[in-house]
């Protein structure tokens, strides 16, 4: 992860090296300087914290337990990032996902810097009561380098509302008397949190979808038919005709996503097949996404698994193997679980034509290349998975302010956002031959860059 983090940073600079538009008052020697400052100053993360949180079990028995927060870069505001628990967090991956947090920030102009937390455990293992303790230390621990103007954590996989709530009372507790309703975002409504938060990730995930395959092809049909541009071939392959849709994941992001592909007027989508931790469920009629919505609500989040399961919920539908939803021959692939979903070893059967992550990193370097060089349309992460970031802003917003915004306000204001940062980023995208994540970075990396230098942080 560390190769690529360094890899993206170096292309996005090349790119913008022999812009002469962009930094004008840097030339020659003084600009090739600059360059490499900001090379080093954007590869690597400003600070790491690790702790090992001691944790009394319900058994009598105390563990250890590893987590990380770590800061990226702030130039453009306090940290702002998820806490991670899942049983593979590691060092690296949480520092590699601080830094696309700064990426993600910068590309859809929120106010932020990047910043990123993990807890190694596997959620499921431990009572309630061991989580609250849990988040109760982590808080404890690492209360020195969060609050609401210097670190705002929120929720991430295998964290939700309840886990953020447990925290913030922790902080209020620990900083008495001090402003609390910033410090993290994610919370319940009733806590102080946002309208519309929970669902923010999977509605601008296929957002981002809509918008491009409805909106923005239906407006540019004419110039983008006379295009050369293979992305924009492919794309205009699949407008106005029925789509099949698999959705990888069916937690937070993928529930939302999968429900709103099913209810959207806009395109003739239905989803054929959703997956999560246990299984792939599949009905080439379509799925009946709002039946499995109900049913992991009263299943701890698990999709039925079982041919009794599947017959007690009302769902037709034939279970497969997990991995097989990565390789269906369908038109769109909704990526929501993890990260290195698709890889040099699956690549190469890989069969849907638009690829949208509303997970973090899901696509590994060998196989976005790879998959890009066959006209393949990937809707990034960077891009499309912002929802959450740009609603716990206004929720961080609405918490200094004390003021609540409507349901409907949020989700205005989500779309909004993410529509201007389409509009920007989509003629560059079909106007040349990169690929949609690189033209994202390099809007990052230069709104960053151009940020630093002012800041006088290059010298």
């Amino acid at each position: 992860m560390e190769e690529q983090t360094r890899s993206i940073i170096q292309q996005s600079l090349d790119a913008l090296m022999d812009n002469k538009l962009f930094l004008p008052d840097l030339k020659e020697d003084m600009r090739v300087k600059a360059f490499k400052s900001l090379n080093a100053i954007l590869s690597t993360p400003n600070q790491i914290h690790k702790s090992f949180l001691r944790l009394p079990l319900e058994n009598g028995e105390v563990v250890r337990i590893p987590s990380y927060r770590v800061h990226h870069n702030d130039a453009l505001g306090p940290y702002k990032g998820g806490i991670r628990f899942h049983e593979s967090v590691n060092e690296e991956e949480v520092t590699n996902l601080a830094f696309l947090m700064t990426l993600k920030n910068a590309l859809h102009n929120v106010p932020f810097g990047g910043g990123k937390g993990g807890i190694v455990v596997d959620p499921k293992s431990f009572s309630d009561k061991e989580l609250h303790r849990i988040c109760v230390k982590y808080v404890r621990y690492f209360n020195h380098v969060i609050g609401p103007d210097k670190d705002i954590p929120a929720p991430d996989v295998g964290s939700g509302e309840r886990e953020m709530d447990w925290m913030m009372a922790e902080y209020k507790k620990i900083n008495h008397g001090k402003p609390y309703l910033g410090s993290f975002t994610g919370k319940s409504v009733a806590n102080g949190g946002s309208l519309g938060r929970r669902e923010a990730t999977g509605k601008g995930v296929y957002f981002t979808f809509r918008y491009l395959m409805h909106d923005y092809l239906n407006a540019n049909a004419n110039n983008l038919s006379a295009s050369t541009n293979p992305f924009a071939k492919t794309a205009l392959s699949y407008a106005n005709r029925p789509l099949t849709v698999a959705v990888q994941g069916f937690g937070n992001v993928g529930s939302v996503t999968a429900l709103e592909a099913y209810k959207c007027d806009y395109i003739k989508n239905k989803v054929v097949a959703v997956s999560d931790r246990n299984a792939t469920l599949y009905n080439a009629e379509g799925l009946d996404i709002p039946a499995l919505v109900a049913f992991t609500a009263s299943n701890r989040g698990d999709l039925p698994s079982t041919e009794e399961q599947l017959s007690s919920a009302g769902i037709i539908a034939t279970i497969q193997p997990r991995e097989d939803i990565l390789t269906m021959d369908i038109d769109v692939l909704f990526l929501a679980a993890l990260e290195n979903q698709l890889h040099d070893g699956n690549k190469a059967d890989i069969k849907a034509g638009i690829i949208v992550e509303g997970a973090n990193a899901p696509t590994t370097e060998e196989a976005d290349n790879y998959l890009s060089q066959k006209g393949v349309v990937i809707l990034p992460d960077i891009l499309a998975n912002a929802g959450g970031v740009i609603v716990s802003y206004l929720e961080w917003l609405q918490g200094r302010e004390t003021q609540f915004f409507s349901e409907e306000e949020v989700h205005n204001q989500l779309i909004a956002k993410m529509k201007h940062t389409m509009d920007t980023i989509l003629p560059q995208y079909f106007g040349d031959p990169f690929p949609l994540r690189q033209n994202c970075f390099i809007h990052s990396v230069m709104r960053l860059s151009t940020v630093l230098y002012r800041q006088g942080k290059l010298y």
